[in-house]
């Protein structure tokens, strides 16, 4: 077989639990998207057992030269991470977020659509043709991790802990243009602000501002500012209102969670960890945990990771590629492959053929 006209250099961290199995299924499904190319493009994958288990060996989630380990590569495709032998703060932390701070991964997209056969908890919502997306700071906001814990000697409940949330011009300024930016490329041309600056006086009133003055820079969108929990209530009751949503670290992360349990499961749900600016690798994982429940037994909803690898390809300006494995994705729920926790008995590897079988 002749080489890839293009080679795309990925780093494989499926970190812990049903990360192993749905990597390996995203994987599988990518290299018959390539095959399917004639050879255009394929993937030199680079492989990291990085995660709880590496933790256990070395007291590190990923070595201490980790990043420059990555730096050079095209993108990163990641499972899940988290184990119970690892306190959350310290895997995460020590992994996922170190990545997408080094390397400044700002904006984090999560699609919300509602798939075929898959049955959501909205009335209705298949006739309503629900499809929206959240843009989520991803750099600073309320996970910069500034603070500490202090006067721990002190008798008693003595001890006190400080948590800063961080709003900078910059950050706010660049995620709104980028959430602007891909409104104009949607039919709803509507960019929702997330906020509650009703009770977050500082930071939060300086993410209003910014937000104002970039919107008249863009007067083809509609725009609308929604409070967090005004916003919590409008996804249940009000979804066909949306399209981009734009929200804080913290708020985009519960909101997306919420978007991703209206669609039927959070095992559908994709992401991207981008670094618009291309600087460094953007990173590409589902919204779902680890699962420790399930892991190993080879039922785990490969979906989420599916829609993860499609953001991949767009990223890489592979948009036709990008799109057949959405079709293929599709295709398969409507045929009723799907795994037990969106109603179905099939299994990963089962899916997963599928979805390669329909790619066409």
């Amino acid at each position: 077989m002749a080489a890839a006209t293009k080679t795309f250099d990925i780093a494989s961290i499926p970190a812990d639990g049903v990360g192993h199995e749905v990597v390996a299924a995203g994987r599988e499904v990518l290299e018959a998207i390539a095959t399917n190319s004639g050879g255009q493009f394929g993937f030199e994958w680079r492989d990291f057992d990085w995660g709880s288990e590496y933790y256990a060996r070395t007291g590190r989630m990923m070595p201490e030269d980790g990043l420059e380990q990555l730096k050079d590569l095209d993108a990163i495709f990641f499972g899940a991470v988290g184990w119970s032998t690892v306190p959350d703060h310290v895997s995460l932390w020590g992994l996922r977020i170190a990545i997408c701070q080094g390397f400044d991964q700002w904006a984090n997209i999560r699609p919300v659509s509602m798939l075929p056969n898959v049955q959501s908890p909205i009335v209705g919502a298949h006739e309503r043709d629900l499809d929206w997306i959240v843009v989520r700071e991803n750099s600073e906001g309320e996970y910069s991790g500034f603070g500490g814990r202090n006067f721990s000697g002190r008798e008693g409940l003595g001890e006190v802990s400080t948590q800063s949330a961080v709003f900078t011009e910059v950050g706010c300024e660049r995620i709104f243009r980028f959430a602007f930016d891909l409104a104009r490329t949607r039919p709803g041309k509507k960019v929702s602000k997330v906020t509650k600056s009703n009770a977050q006086q500082y930071g939060m009133v300086l993410w209003d501002e910014v937000f104002d003055r970039v919107a008249q820079d863009y007067p083809d969108i509609e725009t609308e500012s929604v409070l967090v929990d005004a916003m919590a209530a409008k996804f249940v009751l009000r979804p066909e209102d949306l399209d981009v949503v734009v929200a804080s670290n913290l708020h985009a992360d519960i909101l997306s969670d919420l978007g991703s349990a209206m669609s039927g499961s959070l095992g559908l749900a994709a992401s991207a960890n981008l670094n618009p600016d291309r600087r460094f690798p953007s990173m590409f994982e589902p919204v779902h945990g680890s699962a420790p429940d399930i892991a190993g037994q080879g039922i785990a909803n490969p979906v989420g990771q599916f829609g993860s690898a499609a953001l991949m390809l767009e990223h890489f300006g592979l948009d036709v590629e990008a799109k057949s494995l959405q079709v293929a994705i599709d295709r398969t729920c409507e045929q009723g492959i799907l795994t037990r926790d969106v109603g179905g008995t099939a299994s990963t590897h089962d899916v997963t053929q599928a979805v390669i079988d329909n790619l066409g």
